[in-house]
């Protein structure tokens, strides 16, 4: 693929914020998506393109290494552009709007310029899952309850006794209707019948017009080892059900990942902060420090600075979708005593005293700067 800016491809500014980013990702993907553009591949290279860069822009961390160093900084870092997930998948939770841009679930247009008539739910079904730490950074099996829609044998879906149907009296069976505003009258999807044309001659008694029944269902799902905060694991066929006979959707796993007290997590990577009294960065030391697995030896040379970083490689989390680990970022936290006795004091000053000219370090370049000043007035 051509190379291509992330900025460019959403129309905004490189100063632009979270929610401009947002709103100009939901108005290109409206733009490019397959539902509007059928059969058309350059569409689709752009609606692919659109959640790429989406995928950079919301995501702080991406945003600044790709601002710092462009895409060769992501590929760096493990980033290698569009997934290649399912619509469905990247487009989740902008399932609304496409309902009222399309009048209803994702599909194509009949004909007549009007939907065809619909079961009255999404096929694919979301849940949340909270995870502890521990469980998202080694995986594990989680049982899941959900409620998932069936379809409404009686009715078919469409929540009318029979599924008998009649032409929206709203809409003429148009699918739209048109709002005057002064000599101009704009066109939107019937809000009725939401753009079917057809709506209910008479409720279905058997699921009280709803089109479907809910369904109890408890079943084991495999947590793959080094999932993350808002990752969505798929599911198949454990969605909703929108026909008798058919197969069911999916099920999208959204995951909800608690914060570690000491480890902090940031994608495969883990930072951990390691406090460190002064008298080991004026000697250097060698700590042991945990990591996920055990533990390993931080040496601290002499002069040390604080917030300084020490980087293990391979000591971080398993990426979720290969063998490669991230690392462990031991972060130095330099610690100062409270308070002296009198017998450290003067340890401390004897210390101080014993570097003579060089313990203060103030004096020289001090002493050169008031004979500047002097200078300037004599």
């Amino acid at each position: 693929m051509e190379s291509f800016d992330y900025y460019e491809i959403l129309e905004i500014q490189r100063t632009n914020d979270k929610e401009i980013i947002k709103k100009a990702y939901r108005k290109m993907a409206l733009k490019y998506h397959p539902d509007r553009n059928p059969d058309d591949k350059q569409a689709e290279e752009m609606f692919k393109r659109v959640n790429e860069a989406y995928e950079v822009l919301s995501d702080d961390s991406k945003r600044e290494v790709y601002d710092r160093y462009g895409k060769e900084g992501l590929q760096n870092n493990g980033f290698s552009g569009f997934s290649g997930r399912d619509f469905g998948d990247i487009f989740g939770d902008l399932g609304s709007i496409f309902e009222s841009a399309f009048g209803g679930g994702f599909g194509g247009f009949s004909s007549g310029g009007k939907r065809r008539q619909q079961a009255k739910f999404q096929e694919d079904l979301a849940i949340e899952l909270h995870l502890s730490f521990k469980e998202a950074v080694f995986g594990c099996k989680k049982s899941i309850e959900i409620e998932y829609k069936s379809c409404c044998e009686k009715c078919g879906g469409n929540g009318a006794k029979d599924g008998k149907t009649q032409t929206c009296v709203q809409c003429q069976g148009k699918g739209q209707v048109y709002i005057q505003q002064g000599f101009m009258a704009i066109s939107q999807t019937c809000p009725y019948c939401k753009g079917s044309g057809e709506s209910v001659a008479e409720k279905c008694k058997s699921c009280d017009a709803k089109g479907y029944h809910l369904v109890k269902e408890k079943f084991e799902v495999d947590i793959p080892e080094g999932i993350d905060d808002e990752n969505r694991l798929r599911v198949p066929k454990r969605g909703n059900l929108l026909k008798k006979g058919g197969s069911r959707g999916d099920l999208y796993i959204i995951m909800r990942v608690e914060n570690d007290d000491h480890f902090i997590r940031d994608g495969d990577n883990l930072y951990v902060e390691v406090p460190v009294f002064f008298t080991s960065i004026v000697l250097g030391a060698t700590i042991k420090v945990p990591t996920l697995r055990g533990e390993v030896d931080l040496h601290i040379p002499q002069n040390a600075k604080d917030s300084q970083q020490f980087v293990f490689k391979n000591e971080g989390v398993k990426n979720v979708r290969s063998v490669a680990k991230g690392a462990l970022i031991a972060v130095i936290k330099i610690i100062y005593p409270n308070k002296l006795s009198e017998e450290q004091r003067e340890l401390a000053q004897k210390l101080h005293e014993s570097f003579g000219y060089e313990g203060e370090p103030h004096k020289s370049i001090f002493e050169e700067l008031c004979s500047k000043v002097k200078s300037w007035f004599s």
